[in-house]
């Protein structure tokens, strides 16, 4: 007896319609986007003769050309600078990325990332410190992992490749970087202004996490139950996720299920909590206030919740045992980033007592850690594999992801490396038994730690295992 067709079967092909046709408007943009960086390197070309021309009027005529620009397309003139740098680079250094771009087989935010990385490789061609020959390399390299990941791990990516052929390089560049440390404050108007501060990265992602660890904290002990809960009910403790490396998506920051966490006061009887004032803050607004706290008092005040003393911000750092002892001064990684400083890597070491030692193969994949066993061992396996959520594109670190069972567990999945992986609570429960299987999404796991993940819409797409190793 043939099995009746369910709604979802039926649209099935015109939501994959719908999706085709929008990765292919978005090859169509990258392809105009190219088109558009040509004609700012047409304006480059016509900008080098007029200084030719006139000398002495050199910033003159540039600032005319950024002004021009940014009144005419309505963009903030930083923007139509950084713009105009990448179309000098790209044209003149990345022959390969412009033919990428052109194809629309990368995005403009891939080819930004790729600019940015390539100055550590530039200036160490300018100083002689490498051949011309090795921006080849490096554009190379990108590519490959630039049309298969995302900009923001391209980013990261890039990074470790420049630093890579460029050797010491990168440690005198963050020498020289942190020195331009520094906070201002300008107004946004309605009484808010944005308080900016440049910090070494490591000091800033310490920063945000131990913010986002605080916040939690204060969202679990608030007293107030949402309307028509019982007790035992908790509020959700969700966060904004920047899975792609940019800006947190300002309407994730209103994400509880209920705003309000007031207790009820007709179905309520507890007079311990008649009194207690409702928080109904959202996630964005705790971590602002527990911002200003600690800077204001150096301590969280008591209205912010217990709990809190004791949290401190945490960061993931890889680095050579020959680069710790002192034998060598390769750049360390700082995980999901990029690398640092080695002096810095030294430094957090020799204060913390949490490092896992890793023993590699020439080929740079984990072989052993301390032990091998279905315990800590596989954990700081996995914990060094991944380093960030192993869905497609997402960089959420591994300290704030589940270690998930690719074959559920409850379905005879296995605990054995090539069946587990890191998730962050968002894609962990893509994969949810408690999911309808129209909606429900499988991965499935290689033994090389690649993972296929199969959508609802019949698509596949891979993630591979971050290189713990570059060959320059």
């Amino acid at each position: 007896m043939a099995q009746r067709r369910t709604d979802f079967d039926l649209d099935l092909e015109e939501r994959g319609r719908v999706l085709d046709a929008w990765v292919e408007k978005k090859r169509q943009i990258a392809v105009l986007e190219c088109e558009a960086m040509g004609l700012m390197v047409e304006q480059i070309s016509i900008h080098d003769a007029d200084v030719a021309g006139s000398p002495f009027h050199r910033d003159a005529i540039y600032r005319s050309m950024v002004a021009e620009f940014s009144a005419a397309g309505r963009i903030p003139q930083g923007s139509i600078e950084f713009a105009f740098t990448d179309a000098r680079t790209v044209s003149g250094e990345l022959p390969a990325v412009w033919e990428a771009f052109a194809a629309g087989r990368i995005s403009a935010s891939h080819v930004r990332e790729i600019v940015r990385a390539s100055a550590i490789v530039a200036e160490a061609i300018r100083n002689k410190k490498a051949d011309a020959g090795v921006m080849g390399l490096y554009e190379a390299a990108v590519l490959v992992f630039a049309e298969r990941e995302t900009a923001a791990r391209t980013g990261a990516d890039a990074k470790q490749v420049a630093a890579a052929l460029v050797g010491e390089t990168v440690t005198d560049r963050h020498k020289r970087a942190a020195s331009e440390r520094g906070v201002t404050v300008r107004s946004v108007g309605d009484g808010l202004a944005l308080l900016t501060a440049v910090l070494p990265e490591w000091l800033a992602v310490a920063i945000a996490d131990r913010l986002a660890q605080m916040a939690r904290q204060v969202i679990r002990n608030r007293t107030g139950r949402a309307p028509g809960a019982t007790p035992g009910d908790e509020p959700r403790t969700d966060e904004p996720r920047t899975d792609e490396g940019c800006d947190a998506n300002r309407d994730e920051g209103k994400i509880f299920s209920d705003d309000t966490f007031a207790t009820d006061p007709e179905t309520d009887t507890d007079s311990d909590t008649e009194d207690v004032p409702a928080d109904t803050r959202t996630w964005d607004q705790v971590q602002a206030d527990l911002f200003a706290d600690l800077l204001l008092t150096a301590d969280p005040s008591a209205v912010q919740g217990g709990g809190l003393d004791n949290i401190h911000g945490r960061i993931q750092v890889t680095v050579a045992g020959t680069t710790l002892a002192g034998a060598d001064d390769r750049p360390a990684e700082l995980d999901g980033y990029g690398p640092i400083h080695p002096d810095i890597a030294r430094d957090l070491a020799g204060r913390n007592t949490g490092w896992s030692r890793l023993f590699l193969d020439p080929d740079g994949m984990v072989v052993q850690t301390d032990t091998y066993t279905p315990t800590e061992g596989m954990r700081r396996f996995l914990r060094a594999r991944d380093q960030h959520c192993r869905f497609p594109g997402c960089r959420m670190p591994v300290h704030r992801c589940d270690i998930d069972h690719n074959h559920d567990h409850a379905r005879g999945g296995k605990t054995r490396i090539d069946n587990l992986a890191h998730l962050c609570r968002r894609h962990h429960t893509l994969k949810h038994p408690d999911i309808p299987d129209t909606h429900r999404w499988t991965a499935q796991q290689q033994r090389d730690g690649t993972i296929t993940w199969h959508s609802p819409l019949g698509r596949d797409y891979t993630d591979r295992p971050t290189s713990r190793v570059m060959f320059v």
